[in-house]
């Protein structure tokens, strides 16, 4: 495992929300630590394959498959908000906050 970086554990501000989004389910009680523990490893250790990072992509997919198993959110739904979010990213000005409302097709 290697060290965190001097600027903090996260490469990225999403990393850091995805963090956020797994604590906040748990303690909401979506799934226990235990379950989560259980879907990460099936997603970095997958049959037949060979184990891969457990980084924060790999925390967003098996926080995806949750939601979608829990009946919170499907494929299709997070798929279509992942789009929102890039066509909004985008049309969003260098610099600027990257809203959802920015998103010229305007589907959200």
């Amino acid at each position: 495992m290697s060290a965190p970086s001097p600027k903090g554990p996260f490469s990225a501000p999403w990393e850091a929300q995805v963090f956020a989004l797994v604590v906040s389910l748990q303690e909401a009680g979506l799934f226990t630590w235990s379950q989560w523990t259980d879907a990460l490893g099936r997603t970095i250790r997958p049959e037949g394959e060979g184990e891969q990072a457990a980084d924060y992509g790999r925390w967003l997919v098996t926080l995806e498959r949750l939601l979608a198993e829990r009946g919170v959110a499907d494929g299709t739904s997070i798929e279509c908000r992942t789009a929102a979010w890039l066509r909004a990213a985008h049309a969003t000005p260098h610099g600027q906050p990257i809203l959802l409302e920015n998103d010229p097709q305007g589907r959200h």
